[in-house]
């Protein structure tokens, strides 16, 4: 089959698409622009164009699958329109996979990723041989968002933006936490639990619910996984006691699933620390993705407890202006109250197709930091980051790095 993937750049669509090459079919695809994954993406044997128009679009295509970033008057989505090729959203794609596997699907405000990679590990260790489709790099997967496998075993981070995972038909779910989060979409925090009452009511008979309720776990798992992680910080405790559940349903032995987890690395971005040396000194950097107050909460929780002595410096870019509009209130209060020695909050990063004029106007970065009203927190351009770093950060320092948009680039830097 000849399949073209529009926003193929994507951390989701770009894993369907490394499926779709395991599979033998032909495969290609399109973005705005150009970055790691499209580059990656080339070398797996995608023909790749950056820029979007109606030419990329050929009569003898099998299948269309379009992010759900790209919007009706997209110049490819109109052309395959009228060209009456088959169209597949990336969620409704994914969910036709849901139906040939035995799946299970890890949904939850924050975790996911993190979660999703564990027990795709502890399957693979276990020798079950599972495909794994996750929303971030994972290193033993060849520090890639996809692993394929030959068995019935499919494991995918299923995200709750725009209802994506109802689309999804999973044997076993995982839900790692509700949050207040996309209310770009759902508007109302009653809309979030809707949605995932929904998606859980797809649970067969025989299916199974893991959900995280902390207080029910025996405190010896808990102690064990405490003792073993290599990952830092209680929510990835919580991360692995849900990975523990899922692999003891599918009759895994507790030894294996110990051993799987005693050797997790962790994910792109996802907490990822390296040392760095500047001239004759040294400091550490943390690269993290957190992009949601309580996501930043647990983060820089996380940072001081494994630094109890340390400078810190933060620098967080955020994400969205719709998502900074909603939860403004709840921003300004983490960053009011955690224990950081700096933090500087840059340019809000804009998602294309999902911001709004009005929003665009009435919020920015230096109306937040101005709310917060705390010396050690302020306002600075992106372009001027690398420079102040330079100048301020001393032998010893910590460094973290914080947002989901283009900011880990800074971290690239040095």
């Amino acid at each position: 089959m000849k399949i073209h993937l529009i926003g193929i750049g994507g951390i989701g669509v770009s894993a369907l698409a490394q499926y779709y090459l395991e599979k033998g079919h032909e495969i290609s695809g399109s973005d705005l622009v150009a970055s790691e994954i499209t580059d990656f993406m080339i070398k797996k044997g995608a023909k790749i164009v950056i820029g979007q128009s109606a030419e990329n679009i050929k009569q003898d295509f099998d299948l269309v699958v379009y992010s759900p970033a790209v919007k009706p008057d997209n110049a490819e989505f109109k052309k395959a329109k009228e060209f009456g090729i088959k169209m597949q959203s990336y969620p409704e794609a994914l969910g036709e996979l849901t139906k040939q596997y035995y799946t299970i699907a890890v949904a939850g405000a924050h975790g996911k990723s993190t979660t999703t990679a564990m027990i795709g590990l502890i399957l693979t260790k276990a020798g079950l041989d599972p495909t794994v489709i996750v929303g971030t790099k994972v290193k033993e997967f060849g520090n890639s968002n996809f692993r394929a496998g030959n068995s019935k075993y499919l494991v995918i981070e299923a995200c709750e933006y725009d209802g994506s995972f109802l689309n999804y038909f999973p044997k076993i779910i995982v839900v790692t936490n509700i949050d207040k989060e996309h209310l770009d979409y759902f508007k109302t925090f009653a809309n979030v639990k809707k949605a995932f009452k929904n998606f859980m009511a797809k649970l067969p008979q025989d299916g199974f619910l893991v959900f995280n309720k902390t207080k029910k776990y025996p405190l010896t798992d808990v102690k064990k996984i405490k003792s073993i992680l290599k990952v830092p910080g209680m929510h990835n405790v919580f991360n692995a006691l849900d990975a523990l559940q899922v692999a003891r349903i599918l009759k895994i032995k507790d030894e294996i699933i110990f051993s799987a987890l005693s050797e997790f690395t962790g994910t792109w971005r996802r907490f990822e620390e390296r040392e760095v040396q500047i001239l004759n000194f040294k400091f550490q950097i943390i690269s993290d993705y957190a992009h949601h107050p309580n996501e930043i909460k647990a983060t820089l929780k996380t940072a001081r407890e494994k630094y109890p002595k340390s400078k810190i410096f933060c620098v967080f870019q955020p994400h969205q202006r719709q998502r900074t509009h909603y939860l403004f209130s709840d921003f300004v209060k983490v960053f009011k109250n955690v224990k950081i020695n700096n933090i500087i909050i840059t340019d809000i990063y804009d998602v294309a197709g999902r911001e709004t004029k009005k929003i665009s106007e009435e919020v920015s970065s230096e109306k937040l930091v101005k709310k917060i009203n705390k010396k050690n927190v302020a306002y600075m351009p992106i372009d001027g980051l690398e420079k102040f770093i330079k100048k301020n950060i001393k032998q010893g320092d910590v460094l973290i790095i914080m947002g989901a948009g283009d900011i880990y680039k800074l971290a690239d830097k040095f």
